[in-house]
């Protein structure tokens, strides 16, 4: 069992929510069913309501040119909760560290300290060019490992010079950085590239949810690596008060994706040079028309990744079904979870009141 305490987070919608799932990026595009709800500040203030009273950590915030900006928005979430912290997410390499640090110490210092960073190298191509990046892969990891130490040090109060391959900081501080406020940096990728920045600037590496066998593998190399790492793991969750309740619900979601939506889904998978997304792929296969035969795992389900970018993976089952998975996660060292489910708004509350409770009971004892 980790020694670091169970955090449990949620996660926003920012390209807007419904019952189904669907892309997280404009370059992927998605169906109106995932969208029924726009993400306006209305509504995605009362998912992160929602949140803050069921009980969860902070709030994930996804980066990416079909959401909104995750500055600007957490800055007005802010306004309408009380406890409720942030996980926001950025791409490393599109902004100066330095003005990175400002917004992130303006941030913590105007929302008392309720900030976490998580930094986002970017596995998809086509999205980086509509940003203006070129860069091939394992270039993009290695600007992310000078992005992450300049910041660090900046956040920690220091004063930084920075001579690198991506970038030349001369003369950097800020002006009385809040550093009674820590900001942990996350940060996500599967590739020797992504482990090797992870074990260098990371403070929490985030994994998707694959068999617990493929993650245990991961973790003990990356605790080979760096013993002080901690480790989060990005989940759906599909949790009823009957494993059979919680199934039909798979079933229903599956029913309802366009076969045309999954081809060309996997079709722009495919062009993306994301280990971590290949990783997903290989688990579905390319689908079924049976939620049953899309189970990787006990009760881990991988129908969600036919046309989610990312995180593809949920546990489906009973609340305890589910708080028994995430325990056994939580053994191989896992410290947080970010959970979300269809719609976010109410699963939201399910998930705080149903699942949350019978974790942090397997977890005490």
């Amino acid at each position: 069992m980790p020694d670091s305490p169970l955090l449990l987070h949620w996660f926003l919608p920012t390209g807007g929510d419904g019952r189904d799932p669907g892309g997280v990026t404009a370059v992927q595009g998605r169906t109106g069913s995932a969208t029924r709800r726009p993400a306006g500040i209305g509504y995605l203030s009362q998912v992160a309501r929602a949140a803050e009273q069921a009980g969860f950590h902070s709030l994930l915030t996804p980066v990416g040119l079909g959401c909104v900006d995750p500055w600007i928005l957490t800055a007005a979430l802010t306004q309408h909760t009380d406890r409720i912290g942030f996980l926001v997410a950025f791409r490393a390499g599109f902004a100066s560290p330095t003005l990175l640090a400002q917004q992130a110490d303006a941030f913590r210092k105007f929302a008392g300290g309720r900030l976490r960073l998580n930094v986002v190298t970017g596995g998809d191509p086509v999205e980086q060019r509509a940003y203006g990046d070129h860069l091939a892969h394992d270039q993009r990891y290695a600007r992310t490992d000078e992005v992450m130490a300049v910041l660090r040090d900046l956040l920690d109060g220091k004063r930084v010079d920075h001579t690198g391959e991506h970038l030349t900081i001369e003369g950097a501080q800020l002006h009385d950085p809040a550093v009674e406020h820590p900001v942990p940096l996350y940060f996500g990728g599967a590739s020797p590239a992504a482990e090797a920045v992870a074990a260098r600037r990371a403070d929490v590496q985030l994994l998707w949810g694959e068999p617990p066998a493929a993650l245990a593998r991961r973790i003990g190399r990356l605790r080979a690596m760096a013993p002080e790492l901690r480790y989060g793991l990005r989940l759906h969750i599909i949790s009823r008060d009957t494993a059979a309740e919680a199934w039909a619900e798979a079933d229903r979601i599956l029913a309802g994706i366009d076969p045309e939506a999954v081809r060309a889904s996997q079709e722009r998978f495919a062009r993306m040079d994301s280990t971590g997304q290949a990783r997903m792929a290989a688990l579905h296969g390319g689908g079924s028309a049976d939620a049953a035969k899309l189970e990787v795992a006990p009760n881990l389900w991988a129908g969600i990744g036919l046309v989610r970018e990312g995180a593809g993976t949920a546990l489906v089952g009973s609340h305890d079904e589910v708080a028994q998975r995430l325990h056994e996660y939580r053994r191989l060292g896992i410290g947080e979870f970010i959970l979300s489910g269809y719609p976010h708004l109410e699963e939201a509350f399910r998930v705080g009141e149903e699942v949350a409770p019978r974790l942090r009971a397997l977890d005490a004892a």
